[in-house]
């Protein structure tokens, strides 16, 4: 969730939409992932090493998740399989482990403290990387995106992002969206407050603004792309894409050597093609960075 965090998005069609979001709430520990990148993927046996003895003798990783945010994670149509960028990448990176992955759909403002709770063994979810985080979680940054806005076709409310006051806004809550950039506009606003339209999953937010209920939204640039693409011409991207921030693994505080063989995990499906062909895959390519690295500097 660029600088958010978080989640979101879209379907087919609203219905499709409504089908994803009670999914992610149901499922939790439902076993999944997308179909892996074409570039195949060669286990490491020294970073396999650095794997925590609980990962090790169970040979999996135990991944939270917050299934409404696609490309990134999302339920596949049978409403069970988790798929998406973030898992066709992950996937990649515990390949070199030698281990296999474990996605369980939860919501998104839970994975940080299913992490540190020992629930989780790691949490993906489009993690904007952020100070207020870091001092929770290790995170390992894997890719980089911003916020952007969308509204319906034709931008029939008038929404201009940068005066939002007096309009119905929504946003997926506990995302960077919702916690920093609105509550930054609406300080703005004065008497005529934002009307925000906090909502469990990004995708109860675009079938917010494809059914008139919200004037626009925002999220994640990938994530609002890909709604524009699937909701058939009903929504429309708005403004341009702003505060590029990286995206992190999140991991527990005490697992920093398990964090480091991620970064270096990183470093090898990229030299071997995998982390970009997973990126190509769902089309967010632009994405791409290539200086993974534990708690970087925001």
């Amino acid at each position: 969730m660029n600088v958010r965090i978080k989640l979101g998005v879209v379907a087919a069609s609203v219905a499709a939409l409504a089908l994803s979001a009670c999914g992610s709430s149901s499922l939790s520990g439902e076993p999944g992932g997308g179909t892996a990148p074409s570039v195949s993927v060669s286990q490491n046996v020294d970073l396999a090493s650095k794997l925590p003895e609980s990962i090790k003798n169970a040979g999996v990783i135990k991944i939270g998740v917050d299934a409404s945010y696609a490309p990134n994670e999302f339920l596949a149509g049978n409403g069970k399989t988790v798929q998406g960028m973030d898992v066709d990448l992950f996937n990649a990176v515990a390949s070199k482990f030698g281990v296999k992955t474990e996605w369980h759909p939860a919501d998104f403002g839970s994975i940080i403290n299913g992490v540190n709770g020992k629930k989780y063994d790691m949490g993906i979810s489009s993690f904007t990387i952020n100070p207020e985080r870091m001092k929770q979680v290790n995170m390992v940054s894997y890719f980089r995106a911003g916020t952007q806005w969308a509204t319906g076709q034709g931008n029939p409310k008038g929404i201009d992002p940068d005066n939002a006051c007096g309009k119905n806004i929504a946003v997926q809550s506990n995302t960077v969206q919702e916690t920093e950039d609105l509550a930054a506009r609406q300080k703005k606003c004065g008497s005529n407050k934002i009307n925000i339209l906090s909502l469990k999953d990004q995708s109860q937010a675009t079938a917010a603004v494809v059914s008139g209920k919200a004037d626009a939204m925002l999220a994640d640039s990938p994530v609002i792309a890909y709604a524009v693409k699937q909701a058939g011409g009903k929504l429309e991207a708005l403004g341009d894409i702003y505060e590029a921030a990286p995206y992190g693994y999140v991991l527990p505080k005490d697992e920093t050597e398990f964090a480091q063989a991620i970064a270096e995990a990183l470093k090898e499906i990229e030299k071997d093609g995998a982390y970009k062909a997973a990126l190509e895959k769902w089309g967010v390519e632009q994405g791409a960075i290539s200086d993974f690295a534990v708690n970087p500097t925001p």
